[in-house]
């Protein structure tokens, strides 16, 4: 009997009041700020009444604010869903070009050892460049610690895992003569994974322009140090509680978009989990090295 598969936020009340995953510890701080603009809004207008607000502004300048977190939470989900579409593809490609070489190269234990390694520092390798970082444990596992300090020592790993892949490509070519058509499209494969590796980098290298992500945030502070004055004249003590109440929301949106804006940091709350999926990719191909057998006749892995 399989296991009843939960599906991600069928459990209302514990995402509703879990820490974990949530934006609400790094709110606090601010949340506080704003909390004591309130009440020191109402000790201010206790000694000088005049200075509240109307609230007609605040109210026509809620439409704005809306519009601004709207864009701000889309730009950050489209650079989000692009980059997790990319690793979808570095998936796909990586099964793609472990079966087509299986398929159509040399019936050779040790050939096929190599490619399907190489296939899993690929990816290894170009998660840890997107987190510039050079332990590579896994690559050290894979491939053994020389090569895996010259993955480390390469300029761009992912062109370096990429240019083995090519050069065992060439082999199979030259010494075990693969079929040249084979070989062009095995070759268009490993193309493609280093292009969905540099789509990645444009993603990192691009974020959204600070221009608008400073407009946005000085218009919310304006907005929300103003809130209190337009409150206070009608609620009274009760504006700091009412004030936090509309300040949550609008900071946790604005800090929604500014952690899906950044997908591969370990340190956002929304980055893609990408240990999980070069795992993925590293047991599928190495498991087709063993369940795809070798032809008849052919040498055992070696290793």
């Amino acid at each position: 009997m399989s296991a009843r598969r939960v599906l991600p936020g069928s459990d209302f009340w514990h995402e509703a009041f879990a820490l974990q995953g949530a934006v609400a510890a790094r709110l606090l701080p601010r949340m506080l700020v704003f909390a004591l603009a309130a009440v020191a809004s109402v000790l201010v207008h206790q000694r000088a009444p005049s200075v509240a607000l109307r609230p007609e502004p605040i109210e026509a300048s809620t439409v704005v604010l809306g519009l601004l977190l709207v864009f701000r939470t889309n730009a950050g989900y489209a650079r989000w869903w692009e980059a997790r579409t990319l690793w979808g593809s570095i998936v796909n490609q990586a099964r793609n070009l472990t079966v087509s070489a299986f398929a159509y190269g040399p019936a050779d234990a040790a050939w096929r050892q190599a490619i399907t390694r190489w296939v899993a520092v690929f990816a290894h390798v170009t998660r840890r460049s997107l987190r510039a970082e050079r332990t590579l444990p896994e690559v050290v596992t894979l491939v053994g610690a020389p090569d895996a300090a010259a993955v480390a020592a390469a300029e761009h790993m992912p062109s370096y895992a990429s240019a083995r892949l090519a050069g065992l490509l060439r082999d199979a070519r030259d010494q075990h003569h693969m079929d040249p058509f084979a070989f062009l499209q095995l070759d268009r494969e490993r193309v493609r994974l280093l292009e969905h590796a540099g789509g990645c980098e444009r993603i990192l290298a691009t974020p959204i322009p600070s221009v608008y992500s400073f407009t946005t945030r000085s218009f919310i502070a304006v907005y929300l140090l103003a809130l209190p004055l337009a409150l206070v004249s009608s609620i009274g003590w009760f504006t700091p509680i009412a004030a936090l109440f509309i300040t949550y929301p609008i900071l946790a949106v604005e800090q929604i978009g500014a952690e899906l804006q950044i997908p591969f940091a370990i340190t956002s709350l929304s980055h893609l989990p990408l240990d999980e999926i070069c795992g993925k990719i590293e047991r599928n191909v190495l498991a087709a090295a063993v369940e795809v057998p070798l032809p008849p006749g052919s040498a055992p892995t070696r290793g």
